[in-house]
């Protein structure tokens, strides 16, 4: 895929932060657009700046993409509006933040349903669309944390290590098969986004002091430049992705280290991650 003018992208988690981005970075190359977002209100936000930005068609709906028969509407509802899709951009995403020993199986099974089934089912929805289109990509977002786990992160690295594979079986699938489709996994380090304040923490965790760390010392950059880095990526057809000067720093320790990561990271950790209020 050498341009991106004229091309039908769907891209959930549209209502802020990177998905937002990536929607108006989009916008300015001509793309079509499909949007969706469990929130209506910053969708809408999103939309405007989408056709402000030059988008010549922009379609949106509320979606919660952990559910699967809506999900499925929405897929068909957009092949039917745009006649056909080119890239899908699975980007919704949530975080679950504490201990597994202090985690619920509900809580664990929520972020999975949106993290990773949302990217299962938004892959499957649209594949033979973008198979059929003949210049096609898939473009999922992992994250740092799928590629380095974290403590306090258990749900969190599950969802996106699995992001990971799943892309990068996909990929393989697709070359085997010589359909031309690409297939880029991202790897976003600390984005300027709300996903931490937003996102779950377990019982008897420090939110505040959780949000703050995040917002003040682990985000650097922002959603703009990262969407910029995410569009080149699909355009040099790119396999992985890394997203920040944090996530090739993490690629490289973790290489470099090997599974030794681990104790290195529970030895800093105690030292930087918020203590139980309770």
């Amino acid at each position: 895929m050498k341009s991106l003018n004229d091309k039908v992208v769907v891209i959930t988690g549209a209502g802020s932060g990177i998905g937002r981005a990536l929607a108006v970075s989009l916008a300015r190359r001509g793309a079509r657009l499909a949007l969706s977002d469990v929130n209506a209100a910053g969708l809408k936000e999103t939309v405007g700046l989408a056709k402000a930005a030059g988008s010549p068609q922009v379609h949106s709906t509320t979606l919660d993409v952990a559910d699967r028969s809506a999900f499925e509407a929405y897929g068909t509802k957009v092949v039917d509006t745009f006649g056909g899709v080119n890239v899908v951009i699975n980007n919704a995403g949530v975080t679950m933040t504490g201990d597994f020993e202090d985690m619920t199986l509900d809580e664990f099974d929520w972020i999975l349903g949106i993290n990773l089934g949302g990217v299962i089912t938004g892959t499957k929805v649209f594949l033979d669309a973008i198979i059929e289109s003949g210049d096609g990509h898939i473009v999922n977002i992992s994250s740092l944390f799928g590629m380095l786990s974290m403590p306090g992160q258990s749900a969190y690295n599950a969802s996106k290590y699995a992001v990971r594979g799943f892309t990068e079986a996909l990929r393989e699938e697709m070359l085997i098969n010589k359909h031309r489709v690409g297939v880029t996994c991202v790897h976003p380090g600390g984005i300027k986004t709300g996903i931490a304040r937003n996102g779950r923490k377990t019982v008897g965790q420090n939110a505040a002091a959780i949000d703050k760390l995040f917002d003040e010392k682990l985000a650097r950059m922002t959603p703009d430049k990262a969407a910029e880095i995410i569009v080149k990526g699909i355009l040099k057809n790119q396999a992985r992705v890394l997203v920040g000067l944090d996530a090739h720093v993490v690629h490289n320790f973790q290489k470099f280290t090997g599974s030794r990561y681990q104790d290195i990271v529970a030895a800093g950790a105690r030292f930087v991650i918020p203590k139980k209020t309770v």
